[in-house]
């Protein structure tokens, strides 16, 4: 995250001075800001929306409430809402602007293939989420994100339309040069390092659900078997999918170079190794 801001203050440094418009950094910061404060004080709205995550009954459900509910005061957390998402994929995800308003969803496909100690570490990992307050971090990644993204346009639009800028003499060229460089590669890095900051979340997630339920084997085995289902999910999108405690999309390609970075999720060898070290 330091980096990042680091990234964000050199980005925008570059493009103001290349401009000399202080007025192009304003605006980006102003709108990005807007944009993303208003999908993060509604995240949980919209993910459930996107999803077609429905309220779980407690009498249907009743092992899914109890075990929420036993982990949650074990955390130390409110009581978040519980969802059912109809699909027969296995995965569940956990969203909310903080514990106060809190939601865990859970695929039917989940509920199907998982025993109680193998739910029990699926639910810790995502109750995890709400108390790290991961969906605080993500926020922040996305408005840097959404920053760089319209500065960057901005600056590219200004410079094809509407010329001026420093003088060209004097190094002034070369300077309006690396910013229209930085300017096309900039929002690529700066997803590059969203993606990065979200592989993190998980594997802390990971170690803080390990810890909750102080059996790391059970939530190995989970996601063993959920990635072993090899179909997405029916609403897999790439605006949900890095809530989700396994890739929505199915796991395929994992040792791929590009497939790995452009990943929201470590590959599941890798976490299952973490959780399991030596054994």
């Amino acid at each position: 995250m330091s980096s990042f801001f680091i990234f964000v203050i050199l980005i925008g440094w570059l493009f103001s001075y290349a401009y000399d418009a202080q007025i192009i950094l304003y605006i980006a910061v102003i709108f990005a800001l807007a944009m993303n404060v208003t999908s993060y004080w509604y995240s949980d709205k919209i993910a459930l929306k996107l999803t077609n995550a429905h309220p779980a009954n407690k009498k249907d459900h009743f092992e899914l409430f109890t075990t929420v509910e036993n982990l949650a005061i074990t955390a130390g957390l409110p009581m978040p809402r519980v969802y059912i998402i109809p699909d027969r994929a296995p995965n569940a995800f956990a969203t909310g602007r903080d514990p106060e308003h809190a939601v865990v969803a859970v695929t039917t496909g989940l509920l199907e293939i998982l025993e109680k100690n193998e739910l029990e570490g699926v639910i810790a990992h995502e109750l995890s989420h709400i108390g790290n307050r991961d969906m605080l971090v993500s926020t922040v990644a996305v408005v840097l994100v959404g920053f760089i993204s319209i500065l960057s346009d901005i600056f590219l639009r200004m410079t094809i339309f509407g010329g001026g800028g420093r003088d060209r003499n004097n190094g002034g060229a070369a300077v309006v040069i690396i910013a229209i460089v930085a300017a096309i590669l900039a929002p690529l890095a700066a997803s590059l390092m969203h993606l990065a900051i979200s592989r993190k979340r998980e594997f802390l997630a990971d170690a803080s659900g390990a810890l909750l339920t102080r059996y790391p084997e059970g939530l190995a085995n989970a996601l063993k078997k959920i990635s072993a289902y090899s179909a997405p999910m029916k609403r897999a999108n790439n605006t949900t999918a890095h809530l989700f405690i396994s890739n929505p999309f199915g796991p395929g390609g994992r040792k791929q170079f590009f497939t790995r970075i452009f990943s929201t999720h470590p590959p599941t060898h890798e976490r299952v190794q973490a959780l399991l070290g030596g054994k």
